[in-house]
């Protein structure tokens, strides 16, 4: 099994390393390589992903990531800005099902900027389809108006689009997603407004007269949003498109006590998948050795599931984290008064421990 190891940017080396230490604990037979991703590939060789490391990567079983991105970076041309990679290889890869569980434990109820009783349970599954809608579609880019309000003015435009075959291979791994779960699935579009969006309704659902056993809810995303705060433990499975899941699947990161909690996989039609933890590089905090990587430990263990087959390893990781969290040990994002505020490292400490 080959895992592609690359932590890119902030924070990414410090959490990243704490699950290479839980990998590495598993005593299963691993091969870990890794390479260079983002602001860190730009400065040594000019590119956020260099051809080496997207050979690394088309290579692997999984690629464990940590996270891309800095200020520094922001005036650079956009495709050689450090994000570019993480779309770079989603293209490459095909990584077009991500999938962001949203689990408050029992143990972080109070963390949740929800009261307790709306979030204590709470167990959501976002799937988000990753490689379409408007931050691949074409045409984009910035030109002068010829018509709309300010004919002569500069503009800039971006492209949302969706095909049948995209829309019809993320429903049904939203469908197959939720016989293992509760059987509901909830699609979120924008069909009042957007074509784009009332297409994705239709060929939705036409794919779920495959799945009669699944119950099928429509939402419109802006109601969506509101009903994640207000009875956020109505939704089992969400399917979304690339953005609109970008910011819902945020959103619910906060009803689970910290964004700093939730693991992600990105998978592709052969289960080759890349995992990181849903939060971006933090640099305002990188080094400081005060970053949660629970979130990334968690990816790792989707990875066993997902992508290496490993499901009894994936449990032990999953069951060491609750065990930790039941200790009291929390980062600082999760900290409440009465437990014990530990570091980065200390936390894979203990995970470690908990696994032994």
């Amino acid at each position: 099994m080959k895992i592609a190891v690359l932590p890119g940017d902030g924070i990414g080396t410090e959490i990243v390393a704490e699950a290479v230490r839980v990998l590495d604990a598993l005593d299963l037979n691993f091969e870990m390589e890794t390479a260079l991703v983002g602001g860190a590939a730009y400065e040594a060789h000019g590119h956020p992903l260099p051809e080496a490391t997207l050979k690394l990567a088309k290579e692997a079983d999984a690629v464990l990531f940590g996270a891309v991105g800095d200020w520094k970076y922001d005036k650079l041309d956009r495709p050689l800005r450090p994000e570019q990679a993480i779309l770079g290889l989603r293209k490459n890869l095909g990584l077009f099902a991500n999938f962001r569980p949203a689990i408050c434990y029992e143990q972080l109820t109070h963390a949740s900027s929800l009261k307790p009783e709306l979030v204590a349970g709470l167990d959501i599954l976002i799937i988000r389809e990753l490689t379409g809608d408007i931050y691949f579609g074409q045409p984009r880019g910035k030109r002068v108006a010829t018509d709309g309000h300010f004919p002569g003015a500069d503009e800039a435009f971006d492209t949302m689009r969706y095909s049948r075959p995209e829309i019809e291979r993320i429903a049904r791994v939203a469908f197959e997603a939720a016989r293992k779960r509760n059987r509901r699935v909830t699609s979120v579009d924008k069909a009042n407004v957007l074509e784009t969006f009332q297409f994705w309704k239709d060929v939705v659902t036409e794919v779920h007269k495959d799945y009669p056993d699944i119950e099928l809810e429509h939402m419109y995303v802006d109601n969506a949003a509101m009903q994640l705060v207000k009875k956020p433990k109505a939704f089992d499975v969400i399917v979304t498109g690339n953005m609109f899941g970008d910011i819902l699947s945020d959103e619910a990161s906060m009803l689970t006590g910290s964004i700093g909690m939730l693991p992600s996989a990105s998978l592709n039609d052969s289960n080759q998948g890349l995992y990181e933890p849903s939060h971006g590089s933090a640099p305002d905090i990188a080094g400081k050795g005060v970053a949660n990587p629970l979130a990334t430990i968690l990816s790792a263990a989707m990875m066993l599931r997902f992508s290496l087959n490993q499901e009894e390893a994936a449990q032990r990781i999953e069951t060491a984290v609750k065990a930790v969290l039941a200790q009291g040990l929390r980062t600082p994002d999760i900290w409440s008064e009465g437990t014990t505020k530990v570091g980065t490292r200390e936390m894979g400490d203990a995970v470690l421990k908990a696994l032994a």
